[in-house]
């Protein structure tokens, strides 16, 4: 039998990636610290006959994991001109991120829980009034 296969195209960084859940990807460098999650933003979900893509996506994510922050392969650039004795040698080392896609689907119950946990913590805080600061625009109108 075929075995079901959900893949997604994810952008990271600038660049689109086709990936399925438990692949492991170097990426530009992303701000997230290792061993953290993240949701990098889905364009299109696909397998399972067919492909979803635009609104059809809502309520659709991507979780990936930074299993590391990594160094690329070392990259040697020369330049030469001939005839004048024009030669220049650089090079560099791109910074990127390994990351995993741990899931590819619904987004997690538990993150709507956490919204309403919040909602009803800031609705039970009792509202704190401020006192009204004083500019120099006011001083100098009452002198």
């Amino acid at each position: 039998m075929a075995e079901k296969t959900t893949y997604a195209v994810i952008a990271v960084g600038g660049k689109q990636y086709r990936v399925r859940e438990g692949e492991r990807l170097l990426v530009d460098r992303v701000a997230v610290d290792e061993g953290k999650t993240f949701h990098p933003d889905l364009l299109l979900l696909g397998g399972d006959g067919g492909a979803r893509l635009g609104d059809k996506l809502k309520g659709e994510q991507v979780t990936a994991k930074v299993a590391a922050h990594v160094l690329g392969k070392k990259v040697i650039v020369g330049k030469h001109k001939r005839r004048t004795g024009y030669r220049r040698r650089n090079g560099h080392r791109s910074r990127l991120s390994q990351i995993e896609i741990q899931s590819i689907g619904k987004q997690a119950a538990r993150q709507s829980t956490a919204k309403k946990a919040t909602t009803s913590t800031a609705a039970s805080k009792p509202a704190t009034t401020t006192r009204k600061r004083t500019t120099t625009a006011t001083k100098k109108k009452a002198d």
